[in-house]
């Protein structure tokens, strides 16, 4: 990996997001999660048994403006989730399991504009997908 500039997102928060505002600890939430970088907590309309989010508390508004400077934020984010999906209920691998989720702009789903993932898990079946 190379040495590149800061980007706008690095250090950015958005006034105006709803997820930069519970990372702040401005909107209440029931956490799962939190260090310096990341910060998780349980999903307001749950789609399974086990549903909640992991998101960094720098905001990158999508998948789409992640850039190589982020790799390891989302490394970080991706090995934190089985542990967190262990840990608030799902069962393990390989007969348990869960699902990471990323909706990336309108047509990919995606409702608040702030990277955050999916975790889903629990008995089957689920609400959605």
């Amino acid at each position: 990996m190379t040495d590149q500039a800061p980007t706008a997102h690095d250090t950015a928060h958005d006034p105006d997001c709803i997820f930069c505002k519970i990372t702040a600890g401005q909107i209440p939430s029931r956490k799962v999660y939190e260090d310096e970088e990341l910060f998780a907590f349980h999903d307001i309309r749950p789609a399974a048994p086990v549903h909640f989010l992991i998101v960094p508390k720098k905001h990158i508004p999508s998948m789409a403006q992640v850039t190589q400077a982020d790799e390891a934020l989302l490394g970080k984010i991706m090995a934190l989730a089985p542990r967190l999906a262990l840990e608030q209920g799902c069962n393990p691998y390989p007969d348990g399991g869960f699902r990471t989720v990323v909706n990336t702009g309108t047509e990919g789903g995606q409702e608040v504009h702030h990277l955050h993932i999916h975790v889903l898990g629990g008995p089957r079946p689920w609400k959605h997908g």
